[in-house]
């Protein structure tokens, strides 16, 4: 399932893939592969994600 939401919280701070992969620490695509869902995080990368866009974990990773 892709993650709208980390993309469009990503495109708000108008961060590039490859600038918030530079902020946590990975690879751009690894940071595609998480908005597209094919790709599972670490807990520790979400965490980092989320403060690096300003959202908590449910803003970005809890399916409704």
């Amino acid at each position: 399932m892709k993650n709208i939401k980390l993309k469009m919280a990503r495109v708000e701070k108008d961060l590039s893939q490859e600038e918030l992969a530079r902020i946590v620490g990975v690879s751009r695509q690894t940071i595609g592969l998480i908005e597209l869902g094919k790709y599972n995080p670490s807990l520790s990368l979400c965490i980092a994600i989320c403060k690096a866009l300003s959202r908590t974990l449910d803003d970005l990773f809890w399916d409704e």
